[in-house]
């Protein structure tokens, strides 16, 4: 069976921070809140819209009501779709990397706890979407990461199998979520936390695509 390469998406395959800190700026100048700063909004990127406004709103100081947090929800969702990849790109040496995995008979998913539309919406602009066998967000299965589930199915939904898998993220999210599922993961040290990535305990950490082949072979070699 080929070796599954499961993906985080934000911080880990595309550069969506741009996009995504100015969608949350959107909604808070909307709500005559201050904007969150680019570094700061990094930061709060890979749990999802709805948990990115709730870490802005506790920078600003400010509680609301369900209902209000609902509300720039579906602002924040709004002004995202229409401004997907206005300036999100694919990191550095990503498709070079895929190319040469695919070579060696590799298939790619993406484990992401982005809505799965949205997902979707971002790699067809992108052009990226043909490249991968499954897409699964956070309604995909209605769990998200850390809840190692998740990544397991998306492992079937993609044909493969997890004793024939590795993970690739930039948060300590997905390195717990692919130790839950038993998985080896390799770490991006370019994405958006705000730790260094190497303090939570990956098997792998890399600097560029171009390392990506090298390192997933590594780890299926010690599967073997």
């Amino acid at each position: 069976m080929p070796q599954t390469v499961v993906f985080d998406l934000d911080g880990t395959l595309v550069d969506t921070a741009p996009n995504l800190v100015e969608a949350l700026n959107s909604v808070f100048a909307r709500e005559q809140l201050p904007p969150v700063a680019y570094d700061q909004g990094r930061t709060m990127i890979g749990g999802g819209a709805r948990r990115m406004i709730e870490s802005g709103l506790r920078v600003a100081g400010r509680a609301v009501a369900p209902a209000d947090l609902d509300r720039m929800f579906a602002d924040f969702i709004a002004y995202y779709s229409a401004h997907i990849a206005d300036r999100s790109r694919p990191f550095p040496g990503l498709e070079a990397a895929l190319d040469r995995l695919a070579q060696d008979g590799c298939r790619f998913a993406i484990c992401t706890n982005k809505l799965e539309r949205l997902s979707r919406l971002l790699l067809d602009t992108l052009g990226l979407a043909a490249r991968f066998e499954a897409v699964c967000g956070q309604d995909t299965f209605g769990i998200q990461k850390p809840n190692p589930d998740i990544l397991i199915r998306t492992i079937a939904a993609a044909g493969g199998s997890p004793d024939r898998a590795v993970m690739v993220g930039d948060s300590g999210t997905d390195i717990a979520t692919a130790r839950a599922a038993g998985i080896p993961v390799i770490a991006v040290d370019f994405g958006y936390t705000d730790r260094p990535v190497a303090e939570f305990g990956p098997d792998r950490v890399i600097g560029h695509f171009r390392d990506l082949p090298e390192a997933v072979r590594a780890l299926a070699a010690v599967r073997i």
